[in-house]
């Protein structure tokens, strides 16, 4: 037989359960530790990382020299102690290489035709195009034309002492 006290305990269960539901929802949305706005902050470390490579590499050794050790790379186009110094400072593992990928440039402007140009200075890693690239800028005084430019570069690099901006491309493969 029914009777109207089953009614009452039927409503009073789908309250208690809509409360239930509503409870687990908001425990669950609040507790999530990793947030869309957190997803920049790998990049930013990345790049203060190449930022501070750079400033270390651009700053002279000694009190008496007058030149860095990137103004020399620069100057002498010596890319590969500029990649083996710029990938020995990144490096943030003991015992073995960093997974850290790099690709580096040089931009100047040519006076004649008063236009920016640039060549690569390291294209050793290949890139996909996926990869979350940052990137790294630097101004560097090079007291003349660079020695050896790589082949393609014309010779429209002026032989005035000048600034060229440096830039890295750093990702992590």
């Amino acid at each position: 037989m029914v009777n109207d006290s089953g009614q009452l305990y039927t409503m009073e269960g789908v309250a208690a359960g809509l409360i239930m539901l509503l409870t687990a929802y908001i425990v669950i949305s609040t507790t999530s530790v990793y947030t869309p706005g957190d997803t920049h902050i790998p990049d930013m470390q990345l790049e203060q990382l190449g930022s501070d490579v750079l400033a270390m590499m651009d700053t002279p050794d000694a009190e008496g020299n007058t030149r860095s050790d990137l103004a020399t790379y620069i100057y002498t186009t010596n890319q590969s102690d500029f990649r083996t110094m710029f990938r020995s400072y990144c490096n943030m593992r003991v015992g073995s290489d960093d997974d850290l990928k790099m690709n580096a440039y040089v931009c100047y402007r040519d006076q004649d035709s008063n236009t920016v140009k640039s060549y690569a200075f390291d294209e050793g890693d290949l890139t996909t195009g996926r990869e979350n690239a940052v990137r790294i800028t630097r101004w560097v005084q090079i007291s003349g034309k660079p020695l050896y430019l790589p082949a393609g570069v014309g010779t429209d690099i002026d032989t005035r002492p000048q600034a060229v901006l440096v830039e890295v491309l750093l990702w992590r493969a």
